[in-house]
């Protein structure tokens, strides 16, 4: 019954129920601030894939993405190209809610193929989308000042990388408040935009993300408390306060941005299997209820499955660039012989029309 109470309340007073969570994270931060500390459950910035040295690697995705692209024509070239890698933005990129960094396995071998140095964020995601982009503030000065860097983001990811820009490292009309390498464009990925009731189904989210990277995380009683107290899926909410103040904030000219999103022809056979498969190993019936549920009502306003096209779009910024996919398959194989995710190659082409190479 207390439960019951407890969601009846939280839906009708979501700005409350944030702030009560995130008053309860900074006592707990005072109370025991060694035991919620994020040092050692692998948060922070680091390099995750070195630029490769070849400066013959041609532009684009690897051949078996090719093969499978509807603009074979235009990526299929093999024509060598001379890139200055010193000259090249470094990339960072920045995943999602209650999302372990795999989401990245496919897209940053193809980007340091491509001469592109690649550093990765992981950062404790279920505190407030403002709190994480503090913590990347913190971590900035860790990347080397000498190019820029431009941050890919997915899902909520995308949203942290915005917070940064125009709240930390670039805001319009104020001084940065923190100092390093200038940011020098942002791609988001199924970023919700204007927000995304799936955030409601954060508690299963969390589950997957314990289970997929227990191995790195501290045990710990505080283990999910040090991620936060789920503010973040408030932030996520359609009208949420956070995205109200987000999107009214001016974007600096100087920062180009890109959007990819996905569109989800038909709940895919093989992720239901695997989504089947993950909720037997949970032990987890109302996980298996609650996933199906949401694929059977899909419509084709559910964009990819979690984030709806138009909750991709943003004022001022060029019309989001729809693959066919789900949210996590566009950037991910589900299997190792699954063909290469849709998003990668209109990621790459943005990458190297910001860096300006251009053929010899």
């Amino acid at each position: 019954m207390l439960v019951g109470v407890w969601t009846g309340w939280a839906e009708l007073n979501p700005s409350d129920e944030r702030a009560l969570r995130t008053l309860v994270h900074d006592r707990l931060d005072d109370w025991f601030p060694e035991l919620m500390s994020p040092a050692g459950d692998g948060h922070g910035l680091r390099l995750r894939q070195a630029a490769e040295p070849s400066p013959a690697a041609p532009i684009g995705t690897p051949k078996d993405a090719m093969d499978s692209a509807d603009n074979t024509d235009e990526l299929s070239t093999t024509e060598p190209l001379i890139r200055d890698q010193e000259a090249r933005p470094r990339v960072l990129l920045i995943h999602g809610l209650d999302e372990p960094g795999i989401i990245w396995d496919d897209l940053a071998p193809v980007a340091a193929a491509a001469g592109f140095e690649v550093w990765e964020l992981r950062y404790p995601n279920d505190q407030g989308i403002d709190r994480s982009a503090g913590f990347l503030a913190e971590q900035w000065g860790a990347l080397p000042d000498d190019r820029p860097v431009i941050l890919i983001g997915h899902s909520m990811g995308g949203l942290v990388a915005r917070e940064f820009v125009t709240g930390w490292r670039q805001p319009v009309g104020k001084p940065a408040r923190v100092a390093g390498a200038p940011v020098g464009g942002v791609i988001m990925v199924g970023t919700p935009n204007q927000g995304s009731a799936w955030a409601r189904l954060r508690i299963w989210l969390e589950l997957r993300e314990h289970f997929e990277d227990a191995q790195r995380r501290r045990f710990s009683l505080f283990a999910g408390l040090r991620d936060g107290l789920g503010e973040a899926k408030i932030d996520l909410r359609p009208g949420s306060d956070f995205l109200e103040a987000l999107n009214a904030r001016p974007w600096p000219e100087s920062v180009p941005r890109a959007i990819i999103g996905a569109r989800l022809i038909e709940p895919p056979k093989r992720l239901i299997a695997s989504l089947d498969a993950a909720a037997a190993e949970v032990g987890s019936e109302p996980l298996r209820e609650e996933l199906h549920a949401w694929f059977n009502d899909l419509g084709e306003g559910l964009g990819d499955g979690a984030v709806s096209v138009e909750s991709l779009r943003l004022e001022g910024a060029p019309d989001p660039v729809i693959v066919n996919g789900a949210h996590r398959t566009m950037l991910r194989r589900l299997f190792v012989d699954d063909p290469t995710p849709p998003a990668i190659e209109p990621i790459m082409e943005q990458l190297e029309a910001w860096t300006g190479v251009q053929d010899p």
